[in-house]
C-alpha cells in the first residue's frame, strides 16, 4: 500500500469535486483525509484566497459548476460563499475525521447546498454525524487542537492550497494535479529527471515589493 494525506478545507469546492473521483484512484492508494484551516494556510504564505480577487472569483464559480457538470457529480453551492467553514471542520474533527465523515460534511454542503455556517447547516452537519451537542463538540479544546495541528502539518509538508495530496513527500495541489499524481504512483522517479530536477530548483528572476 502506498500511504497519501488529503488535506482539504470545506471551504473549497474543488475538494469536494476531487473526492468525487476517489474511487476513480487505484485500490493500493491509502488515502487519509486531514481537515485543515484553508486561511491560516493563506496567511501563512501570504497569499490571497481566490475569491478575493473579483475577476478569478467569477471565473471559479463558474468552473466550479463546469467541472461537476462533466464529472457527473451533484452540485449546488451554499448562497454565501466563502462562509466560515470552522463549524464543519471542527465537527468532521469531533466525529473521528475519516473519509465517511469527510463525505457526510461536503455532502450537506455542496451536494444539497446549505449554507454550512448558520443554525440550520451546523444542525445538519451533526445530524449526519451522529452528534446530539454540536455546540459541546464545536468547543472541545481537544477538536481545536487537532484542526490546529493538522494545519501546522500541512504547512510543514509544503501545502500552500487546498485540496492537497502529499505522497512520497511530494505535493500534488489541486483537483487539477490528480492525474499527475496518478502519473508519479506510476513512475516514482517522474521528478528525477534532468529537466524536472532544473525546473524545481530555479532560482528567482523577478521579485515583486509586497
Amino acid at each position: 500500500m502506498t500511504n497519501a494525506k488529503w488535506y482539504f478545507d470545506f471551504i473549497s469546492p474543488f475538494a469536494y469535486l476531487q473526492l468525487g473521483r476517489f474511487l476513480q484512484l487505484p485500490t493500493d492508494l491509502d488515502v487519509t483525509p486531514v481537515p485543515v484551516v484553508f486561511g491560516a494556510i493563506l496567511k501563512h504564505w501570504g497569499q490571497l484566497g481566490p475569491a478575493e480577487i473579483p475577476p478569478k472569483r467569477r471565473f471559479v464559480y463558474r468552473f466550479f459548476q463546469w467541472n461537476a457538470d462533466r464529472l457527473g457529480i451533484p452540485f449546488a453551492i451554499p448562497p454565501l460563499h466563502p462562509f466560515n467553514p470552522l463549524p464543519a471542520l471542527r465537527l468532521c474533527v469531533a466525529a473521528g475525521g475519516q473519509i465517511e465523515h469527510t463525505r457526510a460534511v461536503f455532502d450537506i454542503i455542496y451536494g444539497k447546498g446549505i449554507q454550512p455556517d448558520g443554525p440550520n447547516g451546523v444542525q445538519a452537519i451533526a445530524d449526519a454525524l451522529g452528534i446530539s451537542d454540536p455546540e459541546a463538540a464545536m468547543s472541545d479544546t481537544s477538536v481545536k487542537d487537532i484542526l490546529r495541528s493538522n494545519t501546522e502539518a500541512a504547512i510543514a509538508d509544503g501545502a500552500f492550497g487546498v485540496p492537497t495530496f502529499v505522497v512520497e513527500g511530494e505535493v500534488f495541489w489541486g483537483g487539477d494535479a490528480t492525474d499527475m499524481m496518478l502519473s508519479f504512483l506510476d513512475n516514482p522517479s517522474l521528478f528525477e529527471t534532468a529537466e524536472m530536477k532544473r525546473i524545481s530548483d530555479m532560482p528567482m528572476g523577478l521579485t515583486r515589493t509586497r
